[in-house]
């Protein structure tokens, strides 16, 4: 998907100049579309959580060093009746080490005039081998206490 082409289905504003901004490794930009009191909420990794458009910039000058050729892309988006923007989105690159990294996700931006108030952020790493749906239930609720087959981690065939 070509990154410039698939931010038309964000709305424009703050959020658009975002991905934007990413596609274009614009650091000042990407981080000048966040309000300072920005509230970044990460609910399946709490300890991730943050408040500051301080660390926005921390955080997105490691990841832009660290991945130079990353790639956003976006899937679809959808704007709220309360006014929040919901991303369906990710990116690609290649680590310097050489390792490909994949994350994907969904993103909950609300918007306080023409900035990024705060973010639900569900982004994660793509597992290409992380067992199937049977194998992850019974590690959920626990195989043993559900009576369910082991097998291994990675889904292989279950005794």
């Amino acid at each position: 998907m070509d990154a410039a082409t698939s931010f038309t289905a964000l709305p424009a504003g703050p959020v658009r100049r975002i991905f934007e901004a990413i596609a274009r490794h614009d650091l000042e930009a990407m981080v000048s579309c966040f309000a300072e009191d920005y509230v970044n909420e990460t609910p399946v990794h709490p300890d991730r959580s943050f408040t500051g458009r301080a660390q926005v910039h921390k955080n997105w000058t490691a990841i832009l060093a660290g991945f130079p050729d990353l790639e956003p892309y976006v899937v679809r988006a959808t704007t709220a009746p309360d006014g929040m923007v919901w991303v369906e989105w990710g990116q690609r690159g290649t680590r310097r080490d050489g390792v490909p990294v994949h994350l994907a996700g969904v993103s909950i931006f609300t918007l306080d005039g023409d900035a990024v108030s705060a973010v639900r952020f569900y982004l994660e790493q793509v597992e290409s081998v992380s067992g199937t749906v049977d194998r992850n239930v019974a590690d959920i609720v626990g195989a043993a206490a559900a009576g369910a087959p082991t097998g291994t981690a990675g889904g292989g065939e279950r005794p």
